[in-house]
């Protein structure tokens, strides 16, 4: 296992990954740097007693002297350029390690996902059965039942006894996460924003509606909420059962950050796997059963967020891909091409379509200045048409870039008409046919006199016999309109009678407008 696969698995949390040579070799094992002590072949060096940029310059050399895999300090010396330039000359990983890290946890942490490396397979979630074990134990501690949550609220494990509940926990477990409506009670306690304020333990008295008591714990590392551990009490809870409650957050952060390093492993092969299926790169039924989509129709979306700062812009694209991620296959079907969210969704209703999805970006904002994503779909197809879906996709989000469609959310299929204007104005433009007869006589008067004449040409042709509609389009009154076309038809010969004559106009009004 490279050194590379160790610091994704524990996370960007913890450790950064600052040089890793394409040679490095395998990760045997952890040890804790000791003056004149020895080092193997393959070992994690953490340089625990290093005191300056010289020591560590020195401790570099020497472990690669020894074979080691990679070399762990904490800032400011990982980043000191004598320590990285040491580092590169004698072809050894370099790897930082968050300030705020335990060195202690971190060994612990290390040799867990070495020991998830060598036994399980890349499709197990790592860590899933032992943070239920460890929910039961931290029940024990507390003497009360547990849950454990992610910072979306739901719940990533849960102890296995019952013997104080209410429907809360029950609605709780059963969905998987807080019920929105018992989250907003929650909320309107302000225990959100106690959380995040890092109190070690909160504690919500019962509620009217016959919610129990909670005693709440946040899980931190390195200064970041990952989390929080729930336990349904009778009544408050005494400062020593709290505080020991409170001790258990730790183990539980780390667990939580080498399940998030596993899935944010599992999200990066996904996505590049579906970057290579999108450029028609890779094999779409191999791709099929690597990414667990089902043998149906399916449409290729591409999302674009715009407004606000690019942080709002980010955790819009970012809580976008939690909702995709839910209820399609065992990964995420997403990934980012060009500052551009792909996804491949069913071509159906109900959870993890796409008729759920829409519903979700058009529910994200009422127009474009909001800052809402423009979304567009391609065709439903098979797995093999995925390259040609993710094309129509790209093509109609064009037209809602150049504010051809009032829509925010279209796809390809409804936005026809649109389309077949666009490309003939395209191929028109491309062979200049608006350069043709009276019609750049009458463009001519326009930018000189301002008077409008190709534009009333236009909506007179769209609404033929109906002066009103076109008069309205322009927001003229119809006698103006009978007006200007009396005018231009004196400044140009057009016999609008015939019915190629008016085609062959339409055709270069369009070209103009649409191209």
């Amino acid at each position: 296992m490279s050194v590379r696969s160790v610091v994704d698995r524990v996370g960007p949390t913890l450790l950064h990954a600052l040089q890793v040579p394409d040679d490095s070799p395998a990760v045997a094992d952890v040890v804790i740097a000791e003056p004149g002590g020895a080092v193997a072949a393959g070992d994690l060096v953490l340089g625990v007693a290093t005191s300056g940029p010289e020591d560590a310059a020195e401790l570099v050399k020497r472990s690669a002297e020894q074979g080691a895999a990679a070399v762990l300090l904490k800032p400011p010396l990982a980043a000191k350029p004598a320590v990285k330039r040491a580092a590169k000359a004698s072809g050894v990983a370099l790897v930082q390690v968050h300030a705020a890290t335990s060195w202690a946890q971190l060994v612990w942490l290390l040799r867990t996902v070495l020991d998830a490396l060598a036994d399980e397979s890349e499709d197990l979630d790592p860590g899933s059965g032992d943070l239920f074990r460890l929910a039961d134990a931290v029940a024990s501690v507390v003497d009360a039942p547990v849950t454990i949550e992610d910072t979306n609220s739901r719940v990533l494990a849960y102890s296995a006894r019952q013997d104080l509940t209410d429907p809360a926990r029950v609605a709780t477990i059963m969905g998987r996460r807080i019920p929105d409506d018992v989250l907003a009670r929650f909320r309107s306690r302000g225990v959100f924003r106690e959380l995040s304020r890092g109190r070690q333990t909160i504690f919500v008295p019962a509620q009217r509606d016959g919610t129990l008591p909670r005693l709440i714990v946040p899980i931190r590392m390195g200064g970041e909420l990952l989390g929080s551990m729930w336990a349904v009490v009778a009544g408050p809870v005494s400062d020593e059962r709290a505080a020991a409650f409170a001790d258990a957050a730790p183990v539980v952060a780390l667990h939580l950050l080498r399940r998030r390093a596993h899935t944010d492993a599992q999200r990066r092969a996904s996505a590049e796997l579906l970057r290579g299926v999108l450029e028609g790169r890779a094999n779409p039924r191999k791709a099929m059963a690597e990414l667990d989509l089902s043998d149906e129709p399916h449409r290729v979306v591409v999302i674009e967020v715009t407004g606000g700062d690019g942080r709002d812009a980010e955790g819009l694209r970012l809580a976008l891909l939690e909702r995709i991620s839910q209820g399609i296959g065992r990964r995420p079907v997403a990934t980012e091409l060009g500052g551009l969210l792909y996804a491949v969704v069913p071509d159906r209703p109900g959870p993890g379509g796409w008729e759920e999805l829409r519903e979700a970006l058009v529910e994200t904002g009422p127009s474009r200045r909001s800052g809402a994503p423009r979304a567009a779909a391609g065709a439903p197809g098979e797995i093999g048409d995925l390259s040609a879906s993710r094309h129509q996709a790209d093509e109609a989000l064009g037209l809602l870039r150049a504010e051809l469609l009032d829509e925010r959310v279209i796809t390809f299929d409804e936005a026809w008409t649109v389309l077949t204007l666009h490309r003939g104005a395209t191929a028109a433009a491309g062979a200049k046919v608006a350069e043709l007869g009276p019609l750049s006589a009458l463009r001519t008067h326009d930018e000189t006199g301002k008077a409008g004449y190709v534009e009333t040409l236009y909506e007179w042709l769209r609404h033929p016999g109906d002066p009103r509609a076109a008069a309205r389009e322009l927001r003229i009154h119809p006698n103006t309109l009978r007006y200007r076309m009396r005018k231009l038809l004196e400044l140009v010969p057009l016999d609008l009678d015939d019915p190629d004559v008016r085609l062959a106009l339409i055709t270069q009004l369009v070209a103009l407008r649409w191209s």
